[in-house]
């Protein structure tokens, strides 16, 4: 039987899909995430340089992955809202944001935890560092931005244009450990080379990276759900909803 998808752009009919969606997210995220801590802990070898606090990887590691790719995708969507007027598109590039911020503050918080016993210092205005906080900031403009509009579909067209400019950070922020000459150290997987680390590790930041998936499309998706119910407070559906008690 096919599946009509672009019935799902509708918001109605969105809220009710996410509503389905969510509770499998939830499960995976926190099966992946109990397997991938298990295997980061307690069963990946002491590293021989780093000892037991290159397990910080196992947090950092996902957390920064996230963090470039949620912006991406958080562009995608305000791009696609931008161009074709669709508001779903913007509910998702807005319920990316917090996600997207939170994924940078924690891979910039676990990386100065690790720097300071590693490097000597917290901090560095490293090419890797300092462009990674400056996508931090890309965040904290765009949702500030967003919340300073009260008209929301006004807020959605220049939330995506500084979603849009400021998507040129992230490959900035990948290749960084290439182009220039910097502190932090390249990357420890490659889908060019094999991979510089046991395969426990590589295995249980993999997990992580998964787990990390799992929750931003579980948040993502609750997230966009409380969007829709905002901005559609007049419409039938939503009145419907309150009186059935569904909300």
């Amino acid at each position: 039987m096919a599946i009509n998808w672009f019935k799902y752009s509708s918001p109605a009919s969105f809220y009710s899909l996410a509503g389905k969606m969510i509770p499998l997210f939830v499960f995976v995220t926190v099966i992946l995430t109990a397997a991938g801590l298990y295997v980061g802990f307690f069963v990946a070898p002491t590293d021989f340089q780093q000892g037991e606090a290159y397990r910080i990887i196992f947090i950092h590691v996902p957390a920064a992955w996230m963090s470039m790719f949620l912006y991406v995708v958080m562009a995608f969507w305000a791009g696609i809202g931008l161009a074709f007027n669709t508001r779903l598109s913007s509910m998702f590039a807005s319920a990316i944001a917090p996600t997207g911020a939170m994924f940078t503050f924690i891979a910039l918080w676990t990386g100065a935890l690790w720097g300071k016993p590693m490097w000597g210092t917290w901090w560095v205005w490293d090419a890797r560092l300092t462009s990674e906080l400056i996508l931090f900031f890309l965040y904290i403009g765009f949702m500030s931005l967003q919340a300073a509009i009260d008209d929301p579909r006004r807020a959605d067209k220049a939330g995506a244009i500084i979603a849009l400019v400021g998507v040129v950070n992230v490959p900035i922020i990948y290749f960084s450990v290439q182009w220039w000459n910097t502190l932090h150290q390249g990357a420890s997987v490659s889908v060019n080379q094999a991979p510089a680390m046991a395969s426990t590790m590589l295995t249980g930041m993999l997990i992580m990276v998964f787990a990390s998936w799992m929750y931003s499309i579980a948040v993502i998706l609750k997230r966009t759900r409380v969007i829709i119910l905002e901005r559609e407070s007049h419409t039938a559906w939503v009145a419907e909803l309150h009186k059935k008690g569904a909300i």
